[in-house]
């Protein structure tokens, strides 16, 4: 069975929801959308205090190519243009609106039916890629970059396939097991779409070995269409890296930054966008809803829930039981990349997979001690780099010999952290060194 050549660990995967259907949460009273739920500029309001909107309804707009658009996934009045805090701890503008019922633009198709890709021939690659743009679309497995723009490659990139990240390697996450085991079709016409919107024959849909009734089903249902291949991993973590993934799919590394996927002939998109793309397309839906994991191991209904962006956190979690007494840390994510939550007010976004309620016990870290010189980080790094020195470049703040060691290629996925012995907060200080190295190169650059 493939996987990635270099590093990686395996932590327990604690997939407690896994079982758990999908359910529909309930609407909020109040839904707030942050202009930056993906990478790149944030969207510009397109909407006042006072107006009223529908679900499906454009309220922000692309704020540059690589932005993307914001819907409402509620009806209701705009309240007011104002702040909220994000999952990064910051007030970030965000556009609220009271909900009243639950009006959908009539555009929307709302049937159950599995539109196949035959049923739409006039359909071209760029409709696809305008459609797509259109809709918000952004990579839903916590990265958000926008999609479209990963279907525009640079001048002399030639995308050759298009694989489709259903790994889940993060433990505790299982919103993208569920959906592919309830909404398989619509996922195989997704994967079509964006092999047709990228001018490529040949599909992979990568999913590790924890997972083996989705990969029967999707097996199943791939042997129905040409070009798509389910291809099983084993179960190592950051599989679901793009890097990671390629290697252990079609056996090409990505160079250093740089160089981006395509230029070893690979897009990547997670599973949870292909179904997002299918919506969009086939559908006329755009992006405003999504599957959210609510987990932890004192929580007392673990559960998957289809939910409307804006709704908050709190409310996912009261649904599921309640903040149980000993919890820690809620985890915005999953425990290797996620990060801790400042307040549970804060609203599901484009990029929120999961909400991990972690246990007192768990959450505390242990007393860092000296580096004990074993390489366990470097043996676990899966991009070769030697955490160890990167982190101690950071706290003699050498800026310059970060960026020789090829900090920018960091992925942060956490393994270093994981594997030290002493407790060491790799992950932080190298962190911390990336972006400052980053910053440094880009001011560099403006010059």
């Amino acid at each position: 069975m493939k996987t990635f050549r270099i590093g990686g660990v395996h932590p327990a995967e604690n997939k407690l929801s896994a079982d758990q259907p999908i359910k529909v949460a309930e609407l909020p009273r109040v839904a707030v959308f942050p202009l930056s739920q993906h990478i790149g500029a944030p969207a510009k309001p397109i909407v006042k205090k006072g107006d009223k909107v529908k679900v499906g309804q454009m309220i922000a707009e692309a704020g540059g190519f690589v932005s993307a658009n914001i819907f409402s996934s509620v009806s209701g009045t705009v309240l007011k243009l104002d702040t909220c805090i994000d999952a990064s701890g910051y007030d970030k503008p965000a556009i609220h609106i009271t909900v009243e019922g639950d009006e959908w633009m009539p555009e929307i198709d709302r049937s159950k039916d599995i539109v196949r890709l035959e049923a739409r021939p006039d359909l071209t690659g760029r409709d696809i890629v305008e459609k797509i743009k259109g809709a918000g679309i952004v990579g839903l497995g916590g990265a958000t970059f926008p999609c479209h723009v990963k279907l525009c490659p640079p001048p002399g990139s030639k995308p050759e396939c298009v694989i489709i990240n259903a790994v889940e390697c993060e433990p505790y996450l299982t919103a993208d097991h569920r959906l592919m085991l309830e909404h398989a079709d619509e996922i195989i016409v997704g994967t079509l779409l964006l092999m047709k919107a990228a001018g490529v024959s040949q599909g992979y849909i990568a999913i590790e070995s924890n997972k083996p009734d989705a990969i029967q089903l999707m097996q199943l249902k791939a042997m129905t269409v040409y070009g798509i291949e389910v291809v099983p991993l084993k179960v190592r973590y950051p599989q679901g890296g793009e890097k990671q993934l390629i290697d252990a799919v079609i056996g090409r590394q990505v160079p250093a930054p740089p160089a981006l996927p395509v230029s070893v002939g690979a897009i990547i998109q997670n599973v949870g966008t292909a179904f997002a793309v299918y919506e969009a397309v086939m559908k006329n839906k755009p992006l405003f809803e999504r599957v959210v994991t609510v987990t932890g191991k004192s929580l007392g209904n673990c559960q998957n829930f289809l939910v409307r962006l804006g709704t908050p956190m709190s409310q996912l979690i009261d649904a599921c039981g309640g903040l149980p007494e000993d919890t820690g840390k809620v985890i915005g994510g999953g425990p290797m990349m996620g990060k801790a939550l400042p307040t549970t007010e804060v609203p599901v976004c484009k990029g929120s997979s999961g909400v991990l309620i972690m246990r007192d016990e768990e959450s505390h870290r242990k007393p860092a001690s000296t580096c004990i010189r074993c390489a366990k980080c470097v043996s676990a790094c899966p991009m070769g780099l030697e955490p160890y020195l990167l982190s101690a470049c950071a706290e003699t703040q050498n800026w310059e010999k970060m960026e020789k060691e090829m900090v920018t290629s960091c992925i942060e996925c956490g393994c270093c952290q994981f594997t030290c012995p002493a407790n060491r907060p790799l992950l932080d200080l190298v962190r911390l060194g990336k972006s400052t190295v980053m910053g440094i190169i880009k001011s560099r650059n403006t010059k």
